[in-house]
């Protein structure tokens, strides 16, 4: 099946973007690719959730993925390359999303790996199908989390397994991460975007206002480390894209086999 080419209003072919009813939906829409991210495509998602603060014609925002995914974060087998100023980008969309005045609400469908993972759970609110699954993979490739996820991870289901998310790598079943309090919100695969619908429904229809505020005391509380973490994250990977370790472990994940990591 080919790729989506967007909506009219679209910026890009691989963000669909679409207003209605209070909702600005943003898609991500490469679903050959799992929605792997192109290098614009965290720039244009920030770009949208900024200017949606000053549209009256939004209410809540909503982030989600075309097809079995949601995303399985930076394309590095394409054009995508980890760098300062990918980071910089990837920054700005997490800062885009906690500071809207507008519910940003993650419909997580499938699969939400490195930073788009970390895009999931920096929203204000994460609703699941049953089928996704939740991953910090950075460590496979020799680098560190990224994205706020040292931060976010953390301030929601505490230091011990934020750091099994961080240093194993392991994927994290929707199931569990309800249960452990990372997402909030799991519905079955076959009512998913139903219930997706409601919520956000019921979020439109709320005291803008009154959720702008709360939004805002929540994050404060919760969230103090969070700008802190994403200077740390971005220095940490600056000195580790130096490595040999990190060449090493992007040619095993083109090459499909174990890295062999030397701690240099």
């Amino acid at each position: 099946m080919p790729e989506s080419t967007g909506s009219p209003d679209s910026p890009s072919p691989e963000v669909r973007v679409e207003v209605a009813d209070g909702v600005l939906r943003l898609t991500m829409d490469r679903p050959r690719a799992l929605n792997a991210l192109t290098p614009d495509m965290p720039s244009l998602m920030a770009a949208e959730i900024e200017r949606a603060t000053a549209r009256d014609d939004v209410r809540v925002v909503v982030l989600t993925g075309t097809g079995r995914a949601f995303s399985t974060g930076a394309d590095i087998s394409g054009k995508y390359t980890i760098d300062e100023t990918s980071m910089d980008t990837a920054n700005r969309w997490i800062r885009a999303i906690t500071t809207c005045d507008k519910p940003v609400v993650a419909a997580v469908n499938g699969v939400a790996a490195g930073v788009s993972c970390s895009a999931a759970l920096a929203c204000d609110l994460v609703v699941a199908a049953e089928s996704a699954s939740f991953l910090l993979p950075f460590a496979n490739i020799g680098l560190m989390v990224d994205g706020g996820a040292s931060a976010t991870v953390a301030a929601a289901i505490g230091r011990a397994r934020a750091m099994r998310m961080a240093l194993l790598a392991e994927p994290l079943p929707a199931r569990t991460a309800y249960d452990v309090g990372l997402v909030s919100h799991l519905a079955p695969d076959d009512s998913f975007a139903a219930e997706v619908d409601a919520l956000v429904a019921r979020l439109a229809a709320g005291p803008p206002l009154a959720l702008a505020a709360s939004k805002k005391a929540v994050n404060a509380a919760t969230l103090t480390q969070l700008e802190p973490a994403l200077e740390r994250e971005k220095s940490g990977q600056t000195v580790l894209l130096r490595t040999a370790d990190v060449v090493e472990g992007v040619v095993a994940f083109a090459e499909r086999r174990p890295p062999v990591f030397r701690g240099e």
